[in-house]
């Protein structure tokens, strides 16, 4: 076995390891509310919640090619600059879990990537396309995830809270959230899998020395089989924080919450755009808290959670290419 070789197993399995690690520490994204409200048991949600990462996870490969070819150019790609995203990453994800902080996986390997890709060959092989295309997500995926379920709310209220009796809203909304939490899963596991996808392709590339369009069919199986067990470990840190520390939450706010989030995720990965899952759910708690009124919204804990989102931008990058850095060192 030949070092190149050796040293694209070792990146693959990182990756493989990466997503393991966001398959645990998004696990929350998906299912936190659906514990919150007591309509599923954290076993129940973990088990539901890992079967549909998988399934969602088979479902495309647009995210994938954005984050294999728009973020840094495949001919500049090399083991050692895979490598130091990855680490990266997993250092940021592993802290902010070890916090309980629901920060971006999905931008932590973006970030780390441009901050590798900044210190093997500078700003100038960084592929505009691609950042404006993760921005456009990190803007637009929380400002949807606040005014969606807000305008859902309102509009459920119209249409149909307003004729039903408290209890029968909560009975029946309790069965409706399966359905919304079971969405949620499935679009985590169609955006964030495919991120791994992607750092993947790079990776072969990078061994290669060529340009692949199309993500293999074993890296797609691969990612999704990675996904699914890390979310079966679970994320009981990070659903504390989302599902009970920001807002008093009913199932009819869960069901909000959650298919809000899920649709605006399920269009992003069809756009190829990827978003973080998140922030999008998060923003998507406090908008449903929004309409019990202002104040019932700790925005105490929602300031811990914006700050982790804004730094892990500029500290990933500058982990990417410090890391980049050190393995420059013994290579």
């Amino acid at each position: 076995m030949t070092a190149a070789l050796l040293s694209l197993l070792v990146i693959l399995a990182l990756a493989l390891i990466f997503d393991f690690i966001n398959g645990f520490h998004d696990t929350a994204n998906a299912i936190a509310t659906s514990v919150a409200t007591k309509v599923l048991t954290p076993v129940q949600a973990i088990a539901m919640a890992a079967v549909l990462n998988v399934v969602g996870a088979l479902t495309g490969t647009a995210v994938a090619k954005t984050i294999a070819t728009d973020i840094v150019p495949q001919q500049f790609a090399t083991l050692e600059l895979v490598g130091a995203a990855l680490v990266s990453a997993i250092i940021w994800n592993l802290f902010t879990w070890w916090k309980g902080l629901p920060s971006s996986s999905s931008h932590a390997l973006i970030f780390s990537l441009v901050g590798a890709g900044v210190a093997s060959g500078g700003w100038a092989i960084i592929i505009p396309k691609g950042v404006k295309k993760t921005l456009l997500g990190l803007v637009t995926s929380p400002a949807l995830g606040f005014l969606v379920p807000i305008l859902l709310m309102f509009l459920l209220s119209w249409l149909v809270l307003r004729h039903m009796r408290p209890r029968a809203v909560t009975r029946n909304f309790r069965w409706l959230q399966i359905f919304s939490a079971a969405f949620m899963a499935f679009s985590h596991g169609g955006n964030d899998a495919q991120k791994t996808m992607g750092i993947m392709t790079f990776a072969l590339s990078a061994y290669f020395g060529t340009q692949i369009e199309q993500v293999p069919l074993w890296v797609i199986l691969s990612a999704a089989t990675a996904m699914g067990l890390g979310t079966s470990v679970g994320g009981w840190r990070i659903i504390k924080t989302m599902g009970f520390k920001v807002v008093d939450l009913k199932p009819v706010d869960g069901f909000v919450a959650e298919t809000s989030a899920a649709l605006i995720i399920e269009t992003a990965s069809r756009l190829g755009i990827p978003v973080s899952t998140t922030h999008t759910i998060s923003t998507s708690i406090m908008g449903v808290g929004t309409t019990k009124g202002f104040r019932k919204v700790k925005w105490q804990v929602a300031g811990r959670i914006v700050v982790a989102w804004v730094t892990t931008i500029p500290i990933c990058i500058a982990l990417g290419w410090l890391i980049f850095r050190i393995f420059e060192l013994f290579t």
